[in-house]
C-alpha cells in the first residue's frame, strides 16, 4: 500500500488506518489472542498506523500484535481526562500496556467541546510537557466540532487532527458534511495532518461502504482513515479499496449486508432519552437509568445514533 505524509510531522503513513475501537469491550471484545492476529494480519498487509485511547481498553490487543514485529508502526492515542493528573495516567498507561517509551500522537479527546483550547486548555499543557519529555511525538485533537478544526487549524502546536466526517453528516454537532470538509481542507492547508473518523457513522453506513469510505477517503486535505475491522476479510476488501486496486464484488456485497445489531455502550449512557425521543419504532426506552433497546422492535435505521449526544449507539 503507498504511503501518504500525514501533514508536516512528516509521518509516511497508510491512507488505511486501523481503528481499534471495535476491537475492545466497547464493542466487538475480541478475545486478545484473536484480536492481537487480526491487527498483525492488518500490519503485514501495509497498514501501519493504529489508531486507540485510554477509553477503549485495547493496548493489549495492540502490544500482543506488536511482540516480535519488525516493521515501523505509528501509534495514536486519546486521553479523555477532564484534568492534568488524568491525562498523564492514561498517557503513561498507554505507554506501559503498548509497551512503547513514546507514542507517535496523543489528542486530546474532545469530542463534544465546541471551544476545547479553553475547555482543556490545562490538558494540553500537559501533553506539551509530555512532549518535551520525550513521551509523546505530537499533539493532536480528536473532534466532532467545525469550530474545533478550524480552530485547530490556527494553533502552532497541534499536529494532527483527528475529526468526524462522512457524507450524511452524521454526528458533526455544529453543521454539515460540506462545512466539515471545508474546514479540513483548510487545516491540511495549515500543515497539519488530518485522519478522518466516523467514515461509516458508526456502522450506520455499512450498506453503502465502498461509496462511504471513498467519499472521505477522496476529500481535500485528507490524509487517512481511521476504519475498524473485524476480519481479515474486511482488512483485505478495505486495503483493495485505500489502494485503488480492483475491488471483488462478491466480496463486498457480502460485507455490506453483513447481519447487523444496535450496541448501546452503556457504561457511557448517561440515560437522557434523547435516543428514545429520535426513534420511530418505540424500540428504545430507559430502563435503571440506561438505554435499552428491544431487538423486535428495532428496524436498525439508525435514527437514534446522531440523536445520542454522546455518540455511544452503534450498528454494528
Amino acid at each position: 500500500m503507498n504511503k501518504v505524509l500525514l501533514g508536516s510531522p512528516g509521518m509516511a503513513v497508510s491512507p488505511l488506518i486501523f481503528g481499534s475501537l471495535p476491537l475492545g469491550p466497547l464493542q466487538a471484545d475480541l478475545p486478545l489472542e484473536k484480536a492481537g492476529r487480526l491487527l498483525r494480519y492488518a500490519l503485514e498487509c501495509g497498514v501501519n498506523m493504529i489508531d486507540t485511547a485510554a477509553l477503549y481498553e485495547t493496548f493489549r490487543h495492540i502490544r500482543q500484535a506488536l511482540k516480535g514485529y519488525q516493521g515501523s508502526c505509528y501509534l495514536a492515542s486519546k486521553t479523555h481526562a477532564t484534568d492534568a493528573v488524568m491525562a498523564r495516567r492514561h498517557v503513561e498507561q498507554a505507554l506501559r500496556e503498548l509497551g512503547v517509551e513514546r507514542l507517535d500522537v496523543v489528542h486530546v479527546h474532545a469530542a463534544r467541546l465546541a471551544d476545547p483550547f479553553i475547555e482543556r486548555a490545562a490538558i494540553f499543557d500537559l501533553l506539551l510537557e509530555m512532549r518535551h519529555e520525550g513521551k509523546i511525538a505530537h499533539v493532536g485533537l480528536s473532534t466532532h466540532y467545525i469550530r474545533a478544526v478550524r480552530q485547530a487549524a490556527r494553533h502552532p502546536e497541534i499536529a494532527v487532527v483527528h475529526p468526524l466526517i462522512n457524507r450524511q453528516g452524521m454526528g458533526i454537532l455544529d453543521g454539515s458534511a460540506e462545512e466539515m470538509a471545508a474546514a479540513l481542507a483548510e487545516v491540511a492547508a495549515a500543515g497539519k495532518g488530518v485522519y478522518a473518523m466516523k467514515a461509516l457513522a458508526g456502522g450506520n453506513l455499512i450498506a453503502q461502504a465502498r461509496e462511504s469510505l471513498r467519499f472521505v477517503r477522496d476529500l481535500p486535505g485528507v490524509h487517512g482513515v481511521a476504519v475498524g475491522m473485524l476480519s481479515e476479510a474486511e482488512v483485505d476488501a478495505n486495503i483493495r479499496l485505500f489502494s485503488d486496486a480492483p475491488l471483488e464484488d462478491a466480496m463486498w456485497r457480502k460485507l455490506e449486508s453483513q447481519r447487523r445489531h444496535l450496541k448501546i455502550m452503556d457504561r457511557f449512557c448517561t440515560g437522557c432519552g434523547s435516543c428514545v425521543e429520535a426513534c420511530t419504532n418505540n424500540a428504545l426506552a430507559i430502563v435503571d437509568g440506561k438505554a435499552r433497546v428491544d431487538a423486535e422492535r428495532c428496524i436498525l435505521c439508525g435514527y437514534c445514533a446522531p440523536a445520542c449526544p454522546e455518540f455511544m449507539i452503534r450498528v454494528v
